[in-house]
């Protein structure tokens, strides 16, 4: 039996539908100049568009500031529900056939851990650049509360990171397992390399920290491993731990990944850790509705390919470690949904 919400279908006659593909532009833009652009209209037609939305919504909507327009609170509680029901009439209308990445102009929101964050970031802005140059990615970090809405309102695509909780309403893929490595300077810390237990035990300690504890996201495998640390500094980000250990006589502990990639731009020496810890798999996440979605497909891809180029195997003294530099501007946050910095 086909169940379906009741539609007031008289209401809907009398309400352009049009215009809520004017406001999904407007609010993608900020500018009606070039919303109008986007929808390849005339200023002025964009302009009526708004006036109405004015009027049959009785707010301003938005609000110049400068050279933008600011959705005012109520655009801004339109703009998912509106932007979710183009996008299902689109697939509805034109099935698989409404994605090509190569034409596609669409802005991905990627809810995601600070290790992937780094790791993620440049390869994945490259390959869109390259591939599909309509495409945009607005890495975003959420709330544990907040993760699993998010994902089912459409405010965000995917979610990647680490994670030990059972996806319930969601689809994930396992992408790899983390494993961690100890960085120091030399000129400060006077270690031999690898680590040892008792050196690594007995040195201060920098670390990553998204909750009130300076042990922070290794706070559950040190005490499964019954380790105590002595961190004096614990930062949001990774590059910040780093820095750190750059500048201090502290051992910083961070994915190997994010070893491999920056701890030799900061003149750090890198080293296997001396102890086991054990961290839940990194996954990536999406909602159930979204499997039926070609481009949440294809963007599921590129995360995984992206991932998969810039893996490293477990770090020795053998390992050759190469070295590619980014340059990277983000926003922190607080942890994702059972998503382990």
């Amino acid at each position: 039996m086909w169940l379906m919400t009741t539609i007031d279908h008289f209401n809907l006659r009398s309400f352009d539908l049009n215009l809520l593909v004017a406001f999904d532009a407007l609010m993608a833009e900020g500018n009606v100049t070039k919303a109008a652009r986007r929808l390849k209209i005339q200023q002025p037609a964009m302009s009526h568009s708004l006036s109405t939305l004015r009027v049959l919504l009785q707010d301003d909507l938005f609000i110049r500031v400068g050279q933008v327009m600011q959705p005012t609170a109520r655009a801004r509680s339109l703009a998912i529900p509106v932007r979710r029901a183009l996008r299902q009439a689109q697939m509805a209308l034109t099935g698989s056939q409404a994605f090509d990445p190569a034409t596609e102009e669409r802005t991905f929101r990627i809810a995601m851990s600070p290790e992937i964050e780094l790791l993620l970031i440049p390869e994945l802005t490259m390959r869109l650049r390259r591939d599909a140059p309509g495409l945009k990615v607005l890495a975003r970090v959420f709330p544990y509360d907040a993760m699993e809405p998010s994902l089912e309102d459409g405010s965000i695509d995917i979610a990647v990171g680490c994670t030990y909780s059972k996806a319930s309403r969601r689809s994930f893929e396992t992408l790899y397992e983390p494993e961690m490595a100890c960085c120091f300077n030399p000129a400060l810390l006077e270690l031999s390399n690898p680590v040892g237990l008792a050196a690594y035990l007995s040195a201060e300690h920098a670390t990553i920290s998204q909750n009130e504890t300076l042990q922070g996201c290794i706070k559950d495998a040190l005490e499964m491993a019954d380790v105590e640390l002595n961190v004096i500094a614990a930062a949001p980000g990774y590059m910040s731990v780093l820095s750190a250990a750059q500048v201090a006589p502290v051992i910083a502990t961070v994915p190997s990944r994010i070893a491999a990639r920056y701890a030799a731009l900061l003149g750090l020496e890198t080293s296997p850790l001396p102890v086991n810890l054990t961290f839940p798999p990194v996954k990536m996440v999406w909602a159930n509705h979204a499997d039926s979605d070609p481009a949440n497909g294809w963007l599921r891809k590129q995360i995984r390919d992206s991932l998969t180029f810039t893996e490293v195997g477990s770090l020795d003294e053998d390992v050759s470690i190469q070295i590619s530099g980014y340059s990277i501007v983000s926003n922190g946050g607080d942890a994702a949904e059972g998503l382990v910095s």
